[in-house]
Order: structure tokens, then C-alpha cells, then sequence
């Protein structure tokens, strides 16, 4: 079976489901293509342990697609303040809605809710489900995908957003560079003896970073970034064990940890495409670029990029230019390149310093905490980056 579509967007998670409704409401004719039969749907009685630090233009980006009310009605929590130190809470950095005059500096949000809300929205729009693509022709005149059933599809332009494995990149002969960092993120749901205060919390650690993410129901979310070794120690505990290592680690900040829920982890890199298109092929979100959680940013860069990509494609159609033409894919990854690379850069490099053993290094980053801490206008400033 050969159906012709302007644009395939190949991945439902958040990103992919993002840019389907965005390029469908472009006036674009998009099919979604997803190798599950469908994400599971949102259960209000059951909590997802991926979350994600939802920044406000992003927030601005769901609702524009009908899905953020939806959202905020199910379930979301709402973040004031940030808080982030290494050794004593009193020397670190606080960013508070106020240094970006705004009710809160974003929200945290479970991952299924997100796609559930997503995919509720999509309505008539075409969606190929189990298509597990087995290869793929890229070219400016068209692409095709074929899929193990023997279906095919055939569209002017391939969206990839199937995460930072892609096959599609893969497929396309697109190299990516990064570098894995030793180390895996933990994640449950824990609650904690004080409340969280509607704040999220994170301390560096030697060798990683602890993160309290607040919830709608008191609980905070978890993240604990933990090398190797001391990672499969953390998973082995116990509940009581964990928990217990769980509040040293935190400083106690939020006192005991007196519950948490299972526990499941995944490794940690950095990677980042070395080209964002190819004729008939643009990527989006994780697959062209992966980066550490310790900002929070990753879901908020995807989207970004289906955001962009959809103005830049409307635009050169409206303009009367073939949007689907080299110069136009190469102006959505002059748009999104510059700015992922800064942020890759920025949490690379704080992981990597808050990680040294180099004497004295720790140190001076503690005492900078403490110091820009004491500046107004750099908090500020800080404070608008870490909210999108």
C-alpha cells in the first residue's frame, strides 16, 4: 500500500505528537507514524515516573494546540523556585518566579498525561500504528518508508522524531558525536517528611546530582544522576535503605524520606547530530540531540524544534518557495542548532565540574554558586534561561 502525505512525523512521544498537530495546523496533511499500537492512556489513579520540567514557552506551544488546558485540569504541579547548592543549602542559588515577573518558572508534568492529551487532539488526522520501519528512501523529490508488514508510505518530507536511537537517522547516513557519561539516572516518586514547598530542589554531588521535582499530590519526583558503580549500589537497596541514602544525599533539605516507589534508571549521554536534514528528511528532539537531565531541558529543546520547524515550512509555503527544498530544512537547523548546542554545552560542562577531582575545583564552582547567588541581575538572568 503506497498513501501519499505532505509530511510523515515518525515517533508519538511528546515531541513527535507536538509537531504532527503543528504541522496540521500549518495546513500541512501530516500522518503520524508510530511502531506501538498506541501509548497507553493516562490513568489518573496511577503515576508515570518519567516527568519532565515543562518551561513556560513551552506551555505556550501545547496550549496554541489545544492540549495544554487539558493538561493542567488532569494533573500538574506547578514550580515557584528553584534551589541549587552543593555543600550547605544557605550557599547555593535560589531562582524564584519573581526574577522573571512571572506565577511560576514552569511546571512538571508525567510523560503519559503529555501524549495522552497530545494524541487526544489529533482527531481525523492519519495514524499508522505498528509500523515498524524496515527501510527508508530520502530524496528531494519525495521519501518513502517500508515498513515489515509491507506496507509503504510516501510523503514530501520525513519528520524523525523517534528518539536519540533513531533508525531513521541511522537510515539517512547521519552522524551524530557525544560521548556516554559513566553514569545513570534513578527515578521514582518519594515522599518526603517537609512538604516541597512547590519548589524543585537539586544539589551537586561528587559524581552526580540529586533532584527533588515537586508533584501535584505532595510527592516529589526524583533524579538522582550517580556514576556507574555507585547506581547499581542505589538500585540494590531496599526501600528503607535508599530512602535513607536518598535524604543524606539531599541534605536532609526536605527531611526524611519516608516512602518511595520502585525504582528504574537509564544511562546518561551526550550526543548530538552532526546534521539536522537531509533532502526529504529533518530531525527533531532526541534524535538530533540528547543532553544531560541536571537543566531539565531536554523535552523543552524537542519541542522547540517542532515549533520552529513548522513556522519555517509554513513560512516557505506561503512564500511560494518549495518548502520542502534544501534551503528551507537548512534555515529550521540554523534556527534550532545554535541554541541546543549552547545548552548541550552548558550542562556538559557543569557536569564535568561539578565531577572533578582536580583539587580545588569544586571549591572555586561552590564559591561561585554562593557569589552569583549575591547578584540580582545575574540571577535574573539565569533564572530566564532555566525557565525556557
Amino acid at each position: 500500500m503506497r498513501t501519499a502525505h505532505d509530511i510523515l512525523v515518525v515517533g508519538g512521544g511528546p515531541v513527535g505528537a507536538a509537531s504532527a498537530l503543528a504541522l496540521r495546523a500549518a495546513g500541512f496533511d501530516v500522518a503520524l507514524v508510530e511502531r506501538e499500537a498506541a501509548p497507553p492512556r493516562f490513568d489518573p489513579s496511577e503515576c508515570d515516573l518519567r516527568v519532565y520540567a515543562i518551561a513556560p514557552r513551552s506551555t505556550e506551544f501545547l496550549d496554541a494546540l489545544g492540549a495544554w488546558q487539558p493538561i493542567v485540569l488532569a494533573r500538574a504541579s506547578a514550580y515557584v523556585a528553584m534551589r541549587v547548592w552543593e555543600n550547605g543549602l544557605e550557599r547555593g542559588l535560589t531562582f524564584d518566579a519573581a526574577d522573571v515577573r512571572a506565577p511560576q518558572l514552569g511546571w512538571i508534568v508525567e510523560h503519559n498525561l503529555i501524549v495522552d492529551r497530545l494524541w487526544a487532539r489529533f482527531g481525523a488526522m492519519s495514524v499508522y500504528r505498528k509500523a515498524h520501519t524496515e527501510s527508508a528512501e530520502f530524496s528531494a523529490a519525495g521519501s518513502t518508508l517500508r515498513f515489515a508488514d509491507g506496507r509503504s508510505l510516501r510523503a514530501g518530507l520525513v519528520v524523525a522524531a523517534d528518539g536519540a536511537d533513531s533508525q531513521l537517522r541511522s537510515f539517512a547516513g547521519i552522524d551524530t558525536v557525544g560521548w556516554n557519561y559513566g553514569q545513570r539516572a534513578i527515578v521514582c516518586h518519594v515522599r518526603t517528611a517537609k512538604p516541597h514547598r512547590d519548589t524543585a530542589w537539586q544539589r551537586f554531588l561528587d559524581g552526580g546530582t540529586v533532584a527533588y521535582l515537586p508533584l501535584a499530590d505532595g510527592r516529589s519526583s526524583i533524579v538522582w544522576s550517580a556514576e556507574e558503580p555507585l547506581a547499581s549500589e542505589l538500585l540494590a537497596l531496599d526501600n528503607s535503605g535508599f530512602c535513607a541514602r536518598l535524604a543524606a544525599a539531599s541534605e536532609y533539605v526536605l527531611g526524611d524520606v519516608v516512602e518511595t516507589t520502585r525504582r528504574i534508571a537509564f544511562p546518561l549521554r551526550l550526543q548530538h547530530a552532526k546534521d539536522y536534514f537531509r533532502p526529504g528528511l529533518v530531525l527533531i528532539g532526541d534524535a538530533a540531540h540528547a543532553i544531560h537531565p541536571l537543566a531539565g531541558q531536554g523535552v523543552n529543546l524537542g519541542l522547540a524544534d517542532a515549533r520552529a520547524l513548522a513556522e519555517v515550512l509554513a513560512e516557505a509555503r506561503d512564500a511560494g518557495r518549495v518548502w520542502t527544498g534544501e534551503r528551507v530544512l537548512a534555515r529550521y537547523a540554523r534556527a534550532r542548532k545554535a541554541g541546543n548546542l549552547e545548552m548541550l554545552a552548558v550542562t556538559d560542562a557543569l557536569n564535568r565540574a561539578f565531577r572533578s577531582r582536580v583539587p580545588g575545583v569544586r571549591e572555586l564552582l561552590g564559591f561561585g554558586l554562593e557569589t552569583v547567588g549575591r547578584l540580582e541581575p545575574l540571577r535574573g538572568w539565569l533564572a530566564r534561561r532555566a525557565a525556557g
